[in-house]
């Protein structure tokens, strides 16, 4: 059975590995929108699921392929949820995950209540007027501590603290984190959906 074609909109390389290691098993390569010379679409929106869907939209309609994108970001409770979607341009343009890591630090010194949660949402569209997308949503939850710990991951990894592992997202292995991670969760829950629609080897 021939590999069916997914556009992931995202240029991210290390999310493009988490989550091809969990698709190539079904059959389906994913392949960067930068390949196929799609831009990066705009996220004005206030929600990570309105910004996931205007992401693979975007793509879709641009390549004619089915497309999966990722909104994903942190969310703390003492900040009333910020980052949120604007995790990954929290400091400022140009993206940088070194500011943004000292703007939240900064944020939260002498902040008691260190709580916070990763999210990630998930839409794979089919085509790009698909009327109803497939949708998956996953949380992590864990604090943020005052110093950074490990090496691995990408992002807050370093600060977020997972007490059930007694460690961050950094230090832990990158296959214990794509199970746990926000994203694992999420892409399990939309693996779960795609096997209904494949058709059946």
């Amino acid at each position: 059975m021939a590999m069916q074609k997914i556009v992931l909109a995202s240029n991210n390389a290390k999310k493009l590995k988490e989550l091809s290691a969990l698709l190539t098993p079904l059959g389906i390569q994913l392949i960067p929108q930068g390949e196929l010379g799609v831009p990066e679409a705009e996220e004005p929106h206030h929600t990570f699921l309105e910004n996931a869907l205007a992401k693979a939209r975007h793509a879709a309609q641009l390549t004619g392929l089915p497309a999966l994108a990722d909104d994903s970001g942190l969310c703390v409770k003492a900040l009333g949820g910020a980052p949120g979607v604007q995790s990954a341009r929290y400091a400022g343009e140009p993206k940088s995950d070194a500011r943004n890591n000292e703007k939240l630090l900064a944020a939260l010194q002498g902040v008691a209540d260190r709580r916070a949660h990763f999210v990630s949402l998930l839409v794979l569209v089919r085509h790009g007027e698909d009327p109803q997308p497939l949708v998956a949503e996953g949380e992590w939850h864990g604090e943020i501590i005052g110093d950074y710990r490990g090496e691995g991951g990408f992002g807050y990894d370093p600060l977020f603290y997972v007490p059930a592992e007694q460690a961050t997202a950094a230090e832990l292995d990158a296959e214990v984190k794509n199970r746990l991670s926000h994203r694992g969760q999420a892409m399990a829950r939309l693996i779960e959906r795609l096997k209904q629609e494949l058709p059946a080897a």
